[in-house]
């Protein structure tokens, strides 16, 4: 008897396992080819890339972490400042979502922590980026600090507005807040 236990929960976890990993495959393929996609405006000095409001599913879950964080990597592949942007793009991309995450378990009222989002991401992208925009293409740090935060924080605005709105949606509230 004790043994089936056993059995079921190994088989419990190792389906637990799987089910995400195949959600952060899917996470990753999407952040990265959807950056990819976008490329004119996702690289570079002055970037909008929109594929950043994925970034708020870590406000949800952790578990969607490393989805994210390999899917920026990815879309990293595809930069002009190749070296550089796998390493300060995905260290700040890295940095946001767990520092998301956090807000999203320390500030009880959802609004204020999505709203809290930006302004994490913003800092994290506009130092890093800033700094590998500055050694790839020698140009002023603050200014690429200054310009990459703006677009950052105007890209996850749009995200807090577009989480809080499907957010609403039971299905979908569900399916943001799932634990297997």
């Amino acid at each position: 008897m004790m043994e089936n236990s056993k059995q079921e929960s190994k088989s419990g976890a190792v389906k637990q396992r799987t089910y995400w990993i195949a959600v952060n495959a899917v996470i990753a393929a999407l952040y990265a080819s959807l950056t990819i996609a976008i490329a004119p405006i996702a690289y570079g000095e002055i970037q909008f890339r929109i594929t950043e409001i994925l970034i708020f599913l870590a406000f949800y879950n952790k578990h969607y972490i490393p989805g994210l964080v390999i899917g920026c990597f990815l879309a990293n592949l595809a930069s002009p400042m190749l070296a550089y942007d796998l390493t300060f793009g995905t260290a700040a991309t890295a940095i946001a979502v767990i520092g998301i995450y956090y807000a999203g378990r320390l500030i009880k009222n959802e609004t204020a922590g999505l709203f809290t989002a930006p302004v994490i991401g913003a800092l994290a992208n506009g130092l890093l980026v800033g700094l590998a925009l500055h050694l790839a293409f020698d140009i002023p740090y603050w200014i690429n600090a200054l310009y990459v935060a703006i677009g950052e924080f105007a890209v996850l605005i749009l995200g807090a507005i577009v989480f809080l709105s499907i957010g609403k949606i039971p299905a979908v509230r569900k399916a943001l807040y799932w634990h297997f």
